[in-house]
């Protein structure tokens, strides 16, 4: 193990989880991720073993049945499972957000009915807010939650297509963000979270509601990517997260900050390993009568990459301690999310050069990363959002008076 993205400060229960981890990892994600990757197999085997191993649970707390670790620690876990394959780490990233809004934010019945099977790995958890013809603009959101008739009170049906669910179809607990007519002026106060139980698959999973399929994607295979269809689909206030509607965006806002730490992890993750199979290569690889790493222009690259791999995971390791202090941390997520993802593409295009030629195959690592990263330009907000949400908070922070 080299001297990059180390962590000051651990405990040693938190060094021991991430020494199991990376552990895993080098046996049973790196040797496989290729294969899994270039058949678009959902890696049942590994999901079960990450269940075994309490990841699902990682962030619950130990009276629902969690292992009560905090963000850093699982932001630490979700950077070596992306090291090995990005997708696994989109397998559980769902699942935490979702967890995670469930205990910021739900009933005590609903904690208790859905935490316990959730830190278990038997319920698995997804959220959606975008839609085919909205991305990062939450309010232009269409799908629309009524009341029911008014012999039904407590009933709503919803309508409406969601877009780019990730786990849309393995997962069986779905936090979904939806447009209510709470009265209020503002469009933010009129958007309610509903907790959508549903079947595994495709097809008509749950009266009124349907998951056409997987969507195609160019990178990130593995991990299923679907759309969400409501036709009339009836459900209660129960299942409404904290049990009042018109708070969904703020809900749902709280738990993409979370999401953001765990994609500038997935950045690191990727653009660690990226390093690690350029740097090996540039050893290997002779031109010119000697190991390519000798030249200045290569050392110049990996120097470049290395320096951009420390400051991303340090940057990532700091969002992380500030949400776990009850602090707000929208600045320092969108800045950790934003660097990473930027230098993890960087870093990987950097890695792909090195390889020269043998970078456009698919047999070697490299490839699959160069399709993976852009995901991450693109994920939990574009880098273009990232700045906006910087920029804003930094004028409040230095307004001039």
């Amino acid at each position: 193990m080299g001297r990059l993205a180390q962590t000051e400060g651990l405990s040693e229960v938190q060094r021991q989880i991430i020494d199991a981890v990376r552990e895993f990892v080098d046996r049973e994600i790196i040797p496989n991720a290729q294969q899994l990757e270039h058949d678009d197999v959902y890696p049942q085997k590994i999901v079960d073993s990450m269940c075994e191993m309490g990841l699902f649970g990682l962030t619950i707390p130990e009276e629902y049945g969690g292992l009560g670790e905090s963000l850093l620690t699982y932001a630490l876990a979700v950077e070596e499972i992306s090291r090995g394959w990005m997708s696994i780490s989109g397998i559980i990233n769902t699942h935490f957000i979702v967890a995670y809004m469930l205990l910021q934010h739900g009933t005590e019945e609903q904690k208790r009915r859905y935490l316990p099977r959730m830190a278990a790995g038997e319920l698995r958890g997804a959220f959606s807010m975008s839609e085919p013809d909205c991305g990062s603009d939450v309010s232009a959101i269409k799908t629309r939650a009524v009341r029911a008739s008014a012999g039904d009170r407590d009933g709503y049906v919803i309508d409406g297509q969601k877009m780019w669910l990730t786990n849309g179809g393995t997962a069986t607990l779905v936090a979904v963000l939806v447009k209510t007519d709470e009265g209020a002026e503002s469009v933010y106060r009129n958007m309610t979270t509903f907790l959508v139980e549903k079947k595994q698959g495709y097809g008509a999973v749950e009266p009124g509601l349907t998951i056409p399929g997987k969507i195609e994607k160019m990178g990130y295979k593995g991990v299923d990517t679907t759309e969400l269809i409501f036709t009339g689909y009836r459900t209660s206030a129960e299942q409404i997260l904290g049990g009042t509607p018109g708070r969904g965006f703020y809900q749902m806002m709280d738990g993409v900050e979370v999401g953001r730490v765990n994609v500038a992890a997935r950045g690191c993750g990727v653009a660690l390993r990226a390093f690690e199979l350029g740097v090996r290569y540039a050893q290997q690889r002779a031109s010119f009568g000697k190991p390519i790493a000798q030249h200045q222009a290569v050392q110049f690259r990996l120097a470049e990459m290395a320096t951009k791999v420390e400051a991303a995971h340090q940057m990532m390791i700091m969002a992380a301690r500030k949400k776990d202090s009850g602090q707000r941390n929208d600045l320092e997520a969108g800045m950790a999310k934003y660097l990473a993802a930027e230098y993890c593409r960087e870093v990987v295009e950097d890695s792909f050069r090195i390889h020269g030629g043998y970078g456009f195959s698919k047999e070697y690592e490299i490839e699959r990363l160069y399709r993976e990263a852009p995901m991450l330009l693109i994920g939990e907000g574009t880098s273009d959002i990232q700045k906006m949400i910087i920029g804003r908070r930094i004028l409040e922070d230095y307004r001039v008076q």
